[in-house]
């Protein structure tokens, strides 16, 4: 009886979990913003505070209530995941530097508009930037050669969403950070919008069984995101991990309640090097491309 009783007890808090990791994750976003702001605290520190944090709670949620345990990382891709990490890391620095002087110049030194309308308009502005960045990545053949890497993976968990090759990443950022810097928007709601993204970013990629409901038709989850790594291209839209009203509006959005991807990763594996190879990864968008390369016609 007791033993039933404490399955019983089990499962609810489960079926509550799912219900309730995401409002959580998302509480913290404002939370972190305010506090920074008000304390007047480092914006850099607090950014990669709140990425491990992320992560940390997320790596929590994937043994609690997993999506697919079988997707769960052994020990060698851990390590292979962990060396893109870090290139992935690179990448974003590279790219910020890279307008880091553009940004300084044409950001204001007091911010223009209130706080509580540049933060909703930085958000639409990088969200829509990344979008689009990200959709032509999937059309573009040399681009697909390197956001490919991304692809050519065969399950979908929080500690393999850095595996992305250098380059995608330092364009990506780039171009949203440009986007950003062009439209004058103050290091204040940049900063707020960031935090939304990390927690979105590694919220969609979870190996995490969650039900955000109607919310799929206005942000990014991970029921969606499994759909933009499968194998049928039919339904692998959903090119926004943040806002899923871009692929409402330019018509990628394929979720549906109960829709789940029969198998995620490339629709012809044997156009990228296996995700284990990173040397060969690194230099794939380099070596002579045979027409299977071409990204998914979304």
């Amino acid at each position: 009886m007791n033993q039933e009783r404490s399955f019983g007890q089990t499962a609810e808090f489960r079926t509550v979990l799912r219900y309730a990791a995401y409002p959580a994750l998302l509480f913290t976003v404002p939370a972190c913003a305010v506090a920074t702001l008000h304390q007047h605290w480092d914006i850099g520190r607090v950014l990669a505070a709140f990425q491990a944090g992320t992560i940390g709670y997320l790596w929590a949620l994937e043994r609690l209530i997993p999506y697919r345990r079988d997707w769960h990382p052994g020990g060698r891709e851990l390590r292979c995941y962990a060396v893109y990490f870090v290139l992935t890391m690179v990448g974003g620095a590279l790219g910020q530097l890279l307008v880091a002087a553009l940004v300084a110049r044409l950001a204001p030194p007091h911010p223009t508009l209130p706080l509580r309308v540049e933060i909703p308009l930085a958000l639409l502005t990088g969200s829509l930037a990344k979008y689009l960045f990200h959709r032509w990545s999937h059309h573009q053949p040399w681009l697909w050669r390197l956001h490919g890497v991304h692809h050519a993976l065969d399950k979908v968990n929080v500690t393999n969403n850095g595996v992305n090759h250098l380059l995608d990443v330092l364009l990506g950022q780039a171009l949203v950070q440009l986007a950003l810097a062009w439209l004058g928007f103050s290091r204040e709601s940049v900063f707020c919008t960031s935090l939304f993204v990390v927690a979105q970013g590694y919220f969609v990629h979870a190996n995490i069984d969650v039900r955000i409901g109607r919310l799929n038709h206005v942000f990014g989850s991970p029921e969606q995101h499994r759909l933009h790594h499968s194998t049928v291209l039919a339904e692998s839209g959903h090119f926004g991990a943040d806002l899923a009203i871009w692929d409402h509006l330019f018509g990628s959005f394929t979720w549906r309640p109960g829709r789940r991807p029969v198998a995620v990763g490339l629709h012809d594996p044997a156009s990228f090097p296996p995700t284990t190879s990173v040397l060969a990864s690194l230099l794939h968008p380099w070596r002579p491309a045979p027409d299977a390369t071409t990204g998914p016609s979304n």
